[in-house]
């Protein structure tokens, strides 16, 4: 988030807290998907993402008008559950395209969210640039977004729920299969966030960029994100899934250790960049291949793989604030690092998939 450091200041809360914060948001998230494959079976993909869509753009405004830090808590929760429905729901909905269209795409899908990222971190340092208020800033991306859902709502697939003889459970744990890709998706979700959530810091506190120059870490990364999205599709066909996610789990490594082993804004905007390179297909591969499963429906095995990954949310925030409390955060993001390399071990010992 571009404009977390100044969240951290208007409600006075270290490192520690700011981790807690963004772990609500995460257990939000966390608790919601698991239960949104029931809902998609019951309801459809297309109702439960409209509804958690226009759930999360009326919240966001609050984040700099709660009364308590408390307050503020409940409400990234509640933005979390949101999320993870959105998350699971427009999966769904990319799966059954994907399905149609007869070829991957799903990273292209990808693109997009990345494109938004990019957009958000160039409108943080926009409005910081000006000295714009959060509540303005929010209030202003809400109402933004209420023309793409406006736009896209009557070209979502209208999967209508059919009728089933025998009810399907509300919960289900992952089977063997989406664990082991649900552990892949895991490590690079928690660097995603940590790019997200900690890059803007990174670059203000460790690289001493000035407060505009420090969204632009964020904005790197996007854009490579978005970039190795839009290529992802053709280079799956190219390497297979395995490969393709070994050699993005190098890159994103090589990446990383160059932003925190230089203390310089603009080598670690290069090395944000090249970690988004890096982590750019292996959530959207993860995703396709969950969805395409045959055992399962691909609401239900999309729920899996995303609430085991989504975990690297939901454990990343508060464990690289304390380690950045306790240490430095130039220390916590190399632990991030070593994630990528359990990630690219991960990636070697599984079976070729396409």
């Amino acid at each position: 988030m571009a404009r977390l450091p100044r969240i951290q200041e208007l409600y006075s809360i270290d490192n520690s807290l700011v981790g807690l914060t963004l772990l609500a948001s995460s257990v939000g998230a966390l608790f919601a998907m698991p239960f949104t494959g029931w809902l998609i079976i019951k309801n459809g993909s297309r109702r439960i993402g409209i509804v958690s869509v226009v759930s999360y753009c009326c919240l966001l405004p609050f984040i700099p008008i709660m009364p308590s830090f408390f307050g503020l808590l409940f409400l990234f929760f509640l933005l979390g559950v949101s999320a993870g429905m959105l998350d699971v729901s427009m999966n769904s909905q990319a799966v059954m395209v994907e399905q149609h269209v007869g070829k991957p795409i799903m990273t292209s899908f990808h693109a997009l969210f990345s494109i938004g990222m990019m957009v958000g971190a160039l409108a943080g340092s926009f409005f910081t640039k000006l000295s714009v208020g959060l509540l303005l800033h929010f209030s202003i991306t809400s109402l933004l977004c209420v023309v793409p859902i406006y736009l896209s709502v009557k070209h979502l697939v209208n999967d209508k729920p059919e009728a089933k003889k025998t009810a399907e459970p509300l919960f289900r744990l992952p089977n063997g299969a989406m664990v082991s890709i649900g552990l892949i998706a895991f490590c690079c979700m928690l660097g995603e966030g940590a790019m997200a959530d900690w890059s803007t810091n990174y670059m203000e506190v460790i690289t001493k960029a000035d407060p505009a120059l420090a969204p632009i870490g964020l904005f790197a990364f996007a854009l490579a994100m978005t970039i190795g999205r839009l290529i992802g599709d053709a280079a799956r066909i190219k390497f297979g899934d395995r490969k393709l996610i070994i050699i993005c789990g190098v890159i994103s490594t090589i990446g990383l250790c160059l932003a925190i082993a230089v203390i310089n804004s603009f080598v670690a905007i290069c090395g944000f960049f090249i970690v988004g390179l890096g982590l750019s297909v292996v959530v959207p591969v993860a995703y396709s291949i969950a969805g395409n499963s045959k055992d399962l429906p691909p609401g239900v095995a999309l729920a899996m793989v995303t609430t085991v990954g989504y975990s690297g949310f939901l454990f990343g925030p508060p464990i690289i604030g304390f380690i950045a409390d306790w240490q430095n955060l130039r220390i916590a993001l190399a632990v991030v690092g070593l994630l990528f390399v359990l990630m690219t071990f991960l990636s070697i010992n599984r079976k070729e998939t396409t």
